[in-house]
């Protein structure tokens, strides 16, 4: 590590490091980034699990965890299930689905995913 490194480590917010860090990550990836999708048309996206919830949808159970590739945030949401194996934080996974904005996010229902290795 130089002192331009060491400079900019001390400069740079900790989140700012972190959204490089994912966009280094995924920058190899066929994907579209998080960043420039358009809601209700069909992508592949990436990310990084930052989050994750089981809330109630409808009066059915709904697990959903928020993705980050370091432009932007997206939200997967799986209605009728309690967990999906093998999600856990910083974990990578590819989403492919149609988002819509919801509240002010973009949400997934259902999306087809895969997990990528650690």
């Amino acid at each position: 590590m130089g002192l331009r490194d060491l400079a900019k480590r001390l400069t740079v917010s900790v989140d700012q490091i972190d959204a490089e860090r994912r966009q280094d990550r995924f920058a190899a990836l066929a994907v579209t980034k998080i960043g420039d999708i358009q809601p209700r048309s069909l992508v592949r996206i990436s990310g990084e699990v930052t989050r994750s919830r089981l809330t109630p949808r409808s009066g059915v159970p709904s697990f959903e965890f928020t993705i980050s590739d370091g432009t932007g945030t997206a939200v997967a949401v799986f209605t009728g299930r309690r967990h999906l194996a093998g999600i856990d934080h910083h974990r990578a996974v590819v989403l492919e689905g149609v988002p819509r904005a919801e509240r002010g996010r973009l949400v997934m229902l259902n999306p087809a995913y895969t997990l990528l290795p650690r």
